[in-house]
């Protein structure tokens, strides 16, 4: 059983036993045991379709698979790793902020809407499904913030790192805190999540 443990805050150690984990291609910064590693393909092993679907979108995601029988180690650039474990769930993640996939983990390609179109990364996103354990990165360490009904949240996009739960997003441009602290350029927006969940934030901005 292929299990996720974390060396430190910005090193992750995978020991896998037959099975096969995806990984952010040049993540692996040591291995010990008998591993392979083989390009996963250019949809990051979600096969032709998935390929294509990259390539419409231009939501690059590159992933190598990694198996045998030992530990890897996986870091990058020195970022903070939080581990996310999903139980028949779908974690939305930036592509920059994936590192590693566990086994029985899908990935996609999913439209983001106003979200994307915010932060500059694009109107797609990464999404992650089934059951195992996600490694994702963050400038800093991850940030986890709930959201209820009663108490929906709103965060900067340029500091959004992934979501989990049943929410929708929607774009607000009625924040004037960029002009309170100083920083006003005519373009205050931030996104407001309802419903019920997690968000992944970062205590930095792109």
């Amino acid at each position: 059983m292929t299990q996720f443990r974390l060396q430190g805050h910005k090193v992750l150690a995978v020991t896998v036993e037959g099975e096969t984990f995806r990984a952010v291609t040049g993540a692996m910064v040591a291995y010990d045991g008998t591993v392979s590693f083989k390009h996963a393909g250019s949809g990051g092993g979600e096969g032709l379709r998935g390929a294509i679907k990259r390539r419409v979108t231009g939501e690059s995601l590159a992933l190598m698979e990694c198996s045998g029988h030992g530990t890897v180690y996986l870091a990058r650039e020195a970022a903070d790793i939080t581990v996310v474990p999903l139980a028949g769930d779908t974690l939305l993640v930036e592509s920059s902020s994936v590192l590693a996939v566990g086994p029985g983990l899908r990935t996609d390609v999913q439209f983001t809407g106003l979200r994307g179109a915010a932060s500059q990364q694009g109107l797609f996103t990464t999404s992650v499904t089934g059951n195992g354990e996600v490694a994702i990165v963050s400038d800093g360490p991850a940030v986890v913030l709930e959201v209820s009904p009663q108490y929906p949240l709103v965060v900067d996009p340029d500091a959004y790192v992934a979501s989990l739960g049943r929410m929708t997003q929607s774009f607000v441009t009625d924040i004037s805190w960029r002009n309170v602290v100083g920083e006003g350029s005519g373009e205050a927006f931030s996104l407001r999540f309802d419903g019920t969940g997690i968000v992944y934030i970062q205590p930095a901005e792109r």
